[in-house]
C-alpha cells in the first residue's frame, strides 16, 4: 500500500496533555477532524483519555478508527494508548508551520511553562528555551495575581488594555510579587494599573528568556495565555514585532502531534 493511500484513509490523533489542559486533535488527509480541550485535574492519565474521548465523539469516530495516535506535553508518557511520545518543543513548531509556513518565532505560554521557539526556513526547530522551574512567566502567575485582586482571569486582558500608568513590578518571584500587589492597592494605585504592569512584567520576562533565540517575524504566539489580549499587546511592546495568535491557540501542540502522527504512518506504509 502506498504513503498517499494511507494518508487518504488513515485518521490520526494527537494528544496534548499539559498541566493546565489537555487537549486532542483528530486529522484525515487534509483537514482537522475535530479538536477537544479540558482541565486536566488530577490524573494526566484520565485527562488524555478523557480529551481523546471527547475528541472522538465530536468526529462521529471510535478509537479503533485512529491508525496512529503521537502524545506530548508534560503527561505525554501518561498517555497508554499512544503509539508515540514527542516534546512539546517539535510538536509546537509542526503546528505553527502547518498553520503559518512563514512564521521564524513561536511563544508559547501555558499554564505552568513557557518557552520560545525559533524556527528555519522549512519549518525544523533550530533552537529553544523553556522556563518550566518558575510560575513567574506562565498562566499560573496570572492566576495568583487575579486570585489576589479579586479578579476572574478571562477579565485580566481587556482590563489591562485600560491602564494609563502601568504599575512596575519588580519582582521576577511569583511569591514575592505577590505581596507587591499588596502593597500597591495599599499606595491606592488603579486595578488597571496594575493589571497592566502585571502583564508588562510577565511579558518582560518572557522576552528576556527568549533573547538567546532571538524574535524573528513572523512571530506567532500559541498556548492557552495566548487568548489574553492584554498580554499580546505587552509582548508586542517588549519584542518591537507584531503578533500572530492563531485561532485556537491551545492546540496548537496537539495539532503539531496529529501531524507528526501522519507522517509516521506515512513513513511506516512506505517501507512495507
Amino acid at each position: 500500500m502506498t504513503a498517499e493511500k494511507v494518508n487518504e484513509n488513515g485518521l490520526v490523533c494527537g494528544v496534548d496533555v499539559g498541566a493546565a489542559t489537555a487537549k486532542a486533535v483528530i486529522l484525515n488527509s487534509s483537514r482537522i477532524l475535530s479538536a477537544a480541550v479540558i482541565p486536566t485535574g488530577f490524573s494526566a492519565a484520565g485527562a488524555g483519555e478523557a480529551v481523546t474521548k471527547q475528541a472522538l465523539e465530536k468526529a462521529g469516530l471510535s478509537r479503533s478508527e485512529l491508525k496512529y495516535i503521537i502524545s506530548t506535553g508534560y503527561g505525554r508518557r501518561a498517555v497508554s494508548f499512544a503509539h508515540k511520545a514527542m516534546t512539546e518543543i517539535i510538536c509546537h513548531g509542526t503546528g505553527v508551520s502547518w498553520l503559518i509556513p512563514s512564521a521564524r518565532t513561536v511563544i508559547d505560554i501555558g499554564g505552568q511553562d513557557s518557552k520560545v521557539i525559533g524556527l528555519d526556513e522549512r519549518g525544523n526547530v533550530a533552537n529553544f528555551v523553556m522556563n518550566d522551574k518558575c510560575a513567574a512567566g506562565t498562566g499560573r502567575f496570572l492566576e495568583v495575581m487575579a486570585a489576589v485582586l479579586g479578579i476572574k482571569i478571562g477579565d485580566m486582558g481587556p482590563v489591562s488594555l485600560e491602564g494609563k500608568e502601568p504599575c512596575q513590578i519588580s519582582s521576577t518571584c511569583t511569591v514575592f510579587a505577590e505581596s507587591e500587589m499588596v502593597s500597591l492597592r495599599a499606595e491606592g494605585k488603579s486595578r488597571e494599573d496594575i493589571i497592566a504592569g502585571i502583564h508588562k512584567a510577565l511579558a518582560r520576562r518572557v522576552a528576556i528568556m527568549g533573547a538567546p533565540v532571538g524574535f524573528r517575524k513572523e512571530v506567532v504566539f500559541t498556548g492557552g495565555v495566548a487568548q489574553n489580549v492584554g498580554i499580546k499587546k505587552a509582548l508586542e511592546d517588549e519584542i518591537k514585532l507584531a503578533i500572530i495568535i492563531p485561532p485556537e491557540p491551545q492546540i496548537v501542540g496537539a495539532l503539531g502531534a496529529a501531524l507528526l502522527a501522519r507522517a509516521e504512518l506515512a513513513k511506516q506504509s512506505s517501507a512495507k
